[in-house]
């Protein structure tokens, strides 16, 4: 397969190329169900000239031996940062909040711990993950259950800080919850709200919402998410699960299109002024948690493609889903998604070599 798809390309008409580069993408959503083992993968791909396709694989319930529904709904964990860090730009954009000022004046005496003080921590250091502060999600007890933000905030702050702000960089959960308190703070409106009318009805993304405490289903077609406690055991449907450990930093439902849609209207301007998204757009290396030569702005990551230039998102992994994706700025949108949350750096890896695949054809 992959032999005639090289044929193709080199020697065909461009109806055929066009052909044999969705072949490509078909093909390595294909091995993630094969090679990977992965119960399911579903993608959403938009080329340069707007033209948008579908992709799937696997099945959407191990059980019923279901079709996996094309643009199903998944659950796309630290994805939410995005959406997060937008509201809190425009909030920036709006003359509400500055990025260098301390998260103090605006949460007075909240984030205090060992070497932690919330009058050294600024506003961009949070959006950048170049805080310190420690991860909550860390330590996490195994008990699924609803948590409120505040105390997500309290579980952090009893560990001491990961360095002295502004003088390294480590990815922390923590940071997005006291960034989703700060746009509670500031609005006097629920995080979700602010979304809602911020993002999700200004880009009529139709199929993305935060759910309501205490709600652990999805609201619309979905495949099924797995979760499996080790390499040779069987996998575990975890579909239905409280998100409220993710809140800010992980909590949102949505689909590979509107992820795609998402990210377009990002980068072509529509949800924040250029000032701000230059802000977003200035990056910092974080190889460490996203691989090589990744750099992480404000809420956004970027990455080198293999065909030249850089794709922009962020990426989310939630028990029993895994997303990545990237778009361009020259139009270009790939979301994929996975229904078992990744646990291994070569699985990980063949889902980010998708992605390039969808980007590059």
């Amino acid at each position: 397969m992959t032999l005639s798809v090289v044929t193709l390309g080199a020697c065909s008409s461009s109806t055929d190329t066009a052909a044999a580069r969705h072949d490509a993408v078909q093909h390595s959503l294909d091995a993630l169900v094969s090679e990977d083992g992965l119960p399911a993968a579903l993608a959403s791909i938009q080329d340069r000239n707007g033209n948008s396709h579908n992709y799937t694989a696997g099945v959407g319930d191990l059980t019923t031996g279901s079709e996996v529904p094309h643009n199903g709904q998944i659950r796309i964990g630290s994805n939410t940062k995005t959406f997060t860090a937008v509201v809190v730009l425009q909030l920036v954009a709006e003359g509400k909040i500055e990025l260098d000022t301390p998260i103090e004046t605006y949460l007075p005496g909240l984030v205090r711990g060992e070497g932690i003080d919330g009058h050294n921590i600024t506003i961009r250091q949070l959006l950048q993950h170049t805080s310190g502060l420690p991860n909550y999600s860390n330590y996490l007890e195994d008990e699924v259950r609803y948590y409120d933000p505040r105390e997500l905030l309290d579980i952090a702050l009893e560990h001491p800080a990961d360095f002295a702000p502004g003088t390294s960089w480590k990815y922390s959960n923590t940071n997005y919850v006291l960034a989703g308190l700060l746009v509670h703070k500031i609005t006097e409106k629920p995080l979700a709200e602010e979304m809602n009318r911020r993002i999700f009805a200004p880009i009529d993304l139709q199929h993305t919402y935060f759910p309501e405490p205490y709600d652990e289903k999805i609201s619309e077609l979905h495949p099924r998410g797995y979760y499996r406690e080790s390499s040779d055991a069987p996998p575990l449907d975890i579909t239905e699960i409280d998100p409220s450990w993710g809140w800010a930093a992980g909590q949102l439902i949505s689909t590979t299109s509107d992820l795609n849609q998402f990210l377009h209207a990002l980068l072509d301007g529509r949800l924040l002024p250029a000032a701000q998204l230059d802000q977003m757009r200035t990056t910092v290396p974080a190889e460490e948690t996203f691989g090589p030569e990744a750099r992480y702005g404000l809420g956004l990551v970027s990455r080198p493609l293999p065909c030249g230039g850089l794709s922009w998102s962020h990426g989310g992994s939630f028990p029993g889903y895994e997303t990545r994706g990237g778009a361009t700025d020259d139009g270009r949108e790939a979301n994929i998604a996975v229904t078992m949350q990744v646990a291994d750096d070569a699985t990980r890896r063949n889902l980010e070599h998708a992605v390039d695949i969808a980007l590059c054809r």
